[in-house]
């Protein structure tokens, strides 16, 4: 599974959870980190098996659903940056009056934010009924388009709009146009759409759980490109890497 799929290919109790299961494992639906079925993992003199071992692993590395979801892009959310920033207080168990306060509304404010932040959570019941409804009557996914089907959004991107809106047929021809076989580029694009192809491309370079110095990114970014200070700050803009404060460290952006 590509690493920006796992979220999405999940269900909303499996996302509620922090893991799945499937044949032979059990994944991170928050992160992607998969323990295989039939294995012993050894964590801090304490012995779990696959299935202790994803859920001591979502407990430990992301502390709780709502925390992780929180941490992303209000955008991918479906929220506004206010209602953001007074659910993670809600998440915190802050009063309504404490809430109003430090966010500087309010207290009615906060009052109506979760009346149409409830709203929004029946409207989006009926939304996925419908939509379930109609892929089942038509046997046909809403992402299945005439010109191929609408790939998935990274769920670290930084801004959703329709640079996102890219089919697997836009990915094939797109690679092909600008990437020789052994994955390098002969030139870096203008358009977005097309850089943003480009970017989850070369993201199959690096390692979910690994961390990397700067020169270990350049290095890998040079065999790719000449002008590899271009593509290490795109993939920071468009939210495929994350980098330190003192860019001494960059790993994957969860």
């Amino acid at each position: 599974m590509e690493y920006e799929n796992y979220i999405w290919n999940s269900t909303v109790e499996e996302i509620v959870m922090g893991y799945k299961e499937n044949t032979d494992s059990y994944l991170c639906t928050l992160c992607g980190k998969e323990f295989e079925k039939g294995q012993i993992f050894t964590l801090k003199d304490k012995l779990y098996d696959a299935f202790g071992r994803v859920k001591e692993h979502h407990k430990t590395e992301h502390g709780s659903s709502v925390d992780y979801l929180l941490s992303m892009g209000a955008s991918l959310i479906g929220i506004s940056e206010v209602q953001q920033q007074i659910l993670k207080l809600m998440s915190e168990g802050k009063e309504d009056k404490a809430i109003a306060q430090i966010v500087g509304i309010a207290q009615s404010t906060v009052r109506n934010h979760r009346f149409k932040l409830r709203e929004k959570e029946k409207q989006a019941k009926l939304y996925l009924a419908l939509m379930q409804s109609l892929e089942d009557k038509t046997k046909r996914s809403i992402k299945q388009a005439d010109s191929g089907v609408i790939e998935e959004i990274h769920q670290s991107a930084t801004m959703i709009d329709d640079r996102y809106n890219i089919t697997d047929e836009d990915r094939n021809k797109t690679i092909k146009a600008y990437m020789n076989e052994s994955g390098a580029l002969n030139q870096f694009p203008a358009k977005e759409k097309k850089k943003i192809i480009l970017l989850r491309e070369i993201m199959k370079n690096f390692k979910h759980d690994q961390e990397y110095c700067e020169e270990e990114v350049n290095k890998i970014l040079e065999r790719i490109y000449s002008d590899y200070a271009t593509i290490r700050r795109a993939l920071i803009e468009y939210g495929f890497l994350d980098r330190s404060n003192d860019c001494s460290v960059y790993r994957v952006k969860e």
